[in-house]
């Protein structure tokens, strides 16, 4: 039998065990709780402290929301390490809140501080709005303030958006490799890859894999591969290209959203899948990041909320590449380039033509064949030969996505391949014109831009978590 004292400690162990523990709750869940709770602990970081007489206010972030949990506590609570910009842990008793703008609120029995901050020395400043040039300096740490916040929330969740778009629609998803020894033929300008004793220099020059390898400019060869055995392929992966990334449209680095479709002969039906792909991503994320989305269109682009509910109720035009050099030709702006037959589109002209069209989206459509690479299929027209080609144009932007039919015949692609010198290259796409081949045809968009284009943001380097070349160091 027990002893008195060790039955004693029996029945205090088993009423600490009955007491409630505290449930751990991320910011959001919190704010979204429709029950008070009596035993809750939240874990985020401190925006803001107000500390009066009787009371003291925090309010604390994780990520989750971009609104934050307001926490009530006695003052008796508070220490020096608690200050904005440090990491807590606040355990207590969520209660509904009597203020209108928010549904719950946290009375905190105790405050733990686990990471302090030096506010002094902390870049980001409590209740300042830091526009986006300044906090582009620090790489490392704006991912705390609350409009790149909101940014890594809605490219998360259009990242899901994507990925359920062709997952619901019969799609397989596709890992292309990131190194490749093909340069989609003329896709963009390569990193060429070696090993750092190649860099260092050797007596004889050799390659690691044999043949020289480059950072992938796009998936699409590999989707064609893959093309041959499943009817509908996409990808979503880093795509890299060696132009001139200063500028405020380009990246060095980025993400590409690619497709192919087999037992498809019509372009239309590469436009169609593109219109759907950016209308459902797009209205899935005005709806799941209301907030997030808001901040953007009321600080960033005012007007861009009531462009975009216009062009998702709206079809999108399509025009011909000699009908839209017909309509620059006219235009009574004047043009750095000037618009020519069998000339590439500039970003003035791709502009032009959107607003053109009354400010929706464009397809531009049979691109001349000299323009393009030799996988587009040609239309056999004349006099202007032309290939089943079309670049999607947006307002403000420009090209957001850019596709076409693929040349299937294989005398067509011989001959071309041939006339290019690239037939010893490109014998195995060859090969899948010679075994079961299909009438076949894909696109790719570029997941920045198509970030850039619906948050109305001017510079393409603040829609990516980390920018590059802007801190003393390459995080």
């Amino acid at each position: 039998m027990l002893g008195a004292r060790a039955q004693g400690g029996w029945r205090a162990l088993r009423r600490c065990a009955s007491l409630p523990r505290a449930v751990r709750l991320r910011v959001r869940e919190a704010l979204g709780a429709r029950e008070a709770a009596d035993a809750v602990r939240v874990q985020g970081w401190v925006r803001s402290v107000r500390s009066q007489k009787e009371v003291l206010f925090l309010h604390i972030n994780d990520g989750s929301s971009l609104e934050h949990l307001q926490v009530v506590a006695n003052p008796s609570l508070e220490n020096r390490d608690l200050t904005f910009g440090s990491a807590v842990e606040v355990q207590g008793k969520l209660v509904k809140s009597p203020h209108r703008k928010q549904n719950m609120e946290l009375q905190a029995e105790t405050i733990r501080v686990v990471g302090p901050c030096d506010i002094w020395s902390f870049p980001l400043k409590m209740k300042e709005r830091h526009p986006l040039e300044y906090v582009r300096q620090f790489p490392h740490l704006r991912c705390r303030n609350n409009t790149l916040g909101s940014l890594l929330r809605i490219r998360s969740e259009a990242t899901a958006a994507i990925h359920s778009f062709f997952q619901n629609n019969g799609y397989v998803h596709i890992h292309t490799p990131i190194i490749t020894s093909n340069d989609c033929e003329g896709a963009g300008e390569l990193f060429q890859i070696e090993a750092s004793s190649e860099v260092r220099g050797s007596a004889e020059k050799t390659h690691f894999f044999n043949v020289p390898a480059f950072l992938t400019v796009s998936g699409q060869l590999h989707l064609e591969v893959m093309a041959g055995a499943f009817t509908h392929v996409f990808t979503f992966g880093p795509t890299f290209r060696a132009e001139n990334s200063q500028s405020r449209r380009h990246l060095a680095e980025f993400y590409m959203v690619e497709a192919e479709l087999s037992f498809t002969e019509s372009l239309q039906d590469i436009m169609q899948v593109m219109e759907d792909l950016f209308k459902t991503v797009t209205s899935t994320v005005l709806s799941k990041c209301p907030r997030d989305v808001e901040l953007f269109h009321k600080y960033v682009a005012p007007a861009q909320k009531d462009r975009l509910e216009q062009i998702l109720k709206n079809k999108f035009v399509t025009i011909s590449y000699s009908e839209a050099v017909e309509i620059l030709k006219q235009a009574s702006q004047t043009f750095t380039f000037k618009p020519e037959w069998g000339c590439d589109l500039k970003t003035e002209h791709e502009k032009y033509l959107v607003k053109h069209c009354g400010e929706i989206p464009v397809f531009v459509i049979n691109y001349p064949y000299d323009l393009k690479p030799f996988y587009m299929r040609d239309n056999e027209d004349g006099p202007q030969h032309t290939v089943a080609a079309v670049d999607l144009l947006v307002p403000g932007i420009g090209e957001l996505c850019g596709g076409s039919l693929r040349e299937e015949r294989l005398p067509f692609l011989e001959s071309r391949l041939q006339r290019l010198g690239l037939t010893d290259a490109y014998q195995w796409y060859l090969d899948l014109r010679k075994f079961g081949s299909v009438p076949h045809g894909g696109f790719g968009m570029g997941f920045e831009r198509y970030l850039q284009y619906i948050l109305g943001v001017d510079n393409i380097k603040d829609v990516i978590p980390f920018p590059r070349f802007s801190h003393s160091c390459l995080l």
